[in-house]
């Protein structure tokens, strides 16, 4: 393996079931809370909208001019006010953007820039094509996003099964916008469906929504909701690192449990 950083994939074969939202969140909490070099990638080349939630509208540079050979990826990277790199691809791509894309490419280029980053996650396509294999291939490791209904759990345990065919190692599962409903797949239901542990179960949270209005991650945003707490346990699990929750109803819990 090429350099020092890890690369996530954040996959998922189902729109609506937050996997950008996870990716800019996870970005930010890495960045801002645990101190680490981030750069995030909308590897969503058809579809776009990682920048989208970022506020990052325009960039000189994109994915698309990386992969398509106009600019060496260091020249389509930018800073985002959020604390972390960005490498967004285009709304509208150019004549010299279009075309099919090699999906051993994205990992090579990514390559060249992994030993400056601790973390660098890639934000798939919600479609099973050659820009998830492009992600597959590309990463060191998956997260898989799902949601705790019946027809998202039939997708995911397709994604996993594709995962596994590529042998791209799975870390886990975010089970996203839980509400604590009697008619909600449990994390045992998806678990023993899967055979994928699940990481972070992340509430649904009406804050999530109102920061992607103000293009910033809800655990900016919003740093003491449950949805901001979940992230930064996720991403203490992702670096290998301690988190205390500072939730003062955990450390009474935690009190009982002693």
């Amino acid at each position: 393996m090429s350099g020092t950083g890890k690369v996530i994939g954040v996959i998922s074969i189902k729109g609506g079931v937050g996997k950008t939202t996870v990716v800019s969140n996870l970005g930010a909490v890495l960045a801002q809370q645990f101190n680490k070099k981030v750069l995030v990638v909308d590897g969503n080349i058809t579809a776009p909208n990682l920048g989208l939630h970022l506020g990052v509208l325009k960039s000189k540079y994109t994915l698309h001019d990386v992969l398509y050979d106009n600019v060496p990826i260091w020249k389509a990277i930018r800073r985002s006010e959020h604390g972390f790199d960005v490498l967004t691809s285009s709304l509208v791509p150019g004549k010299s953007q279009r075309g099919r894309i090699n999906p051993y490419k994205l990992h090579n280029r990514v390559s060249q820039v992994k030993k400056d980053y601790d973390f660098i996650i890639v934000d798939s396509s919600p479609n099973l094509n050659e820009e998830m294999l492009s992600t597959m291939i590309a990463s060191d490791e998956l997260l898989v996003v799902t949601s705790p209904d019946y027809p998202t759990l039939s997708c995911t345990m397709h994604a996993i099964k594709v995962a596994k065919e590529r042998k791209t190692p799975i870390s886990g599962l975010v089970l996203n916008k839980v509400r604590d409903r009697s008619f909600e797949l449990s994390v045992q239901d998806v678990e023993n469906a899967t055979g994928v542990p699940v990481l972070s179960v992340i509430k649904d949270d009406v804050r999530v929504l109102e920061a992607l209005s103000k293009t910033t991650p809800a655990a900016l945003s919003a740093p003491k909701r449950d949805v901001s707490v979940s992230y930064c346990m996720l991403a203490a699990k992702l670096a290998g690192l301690e988190y205390s929750d500072p939730r003062p109803w955990s450390k009474v819990l935690g009190m009982f449990k002693r």
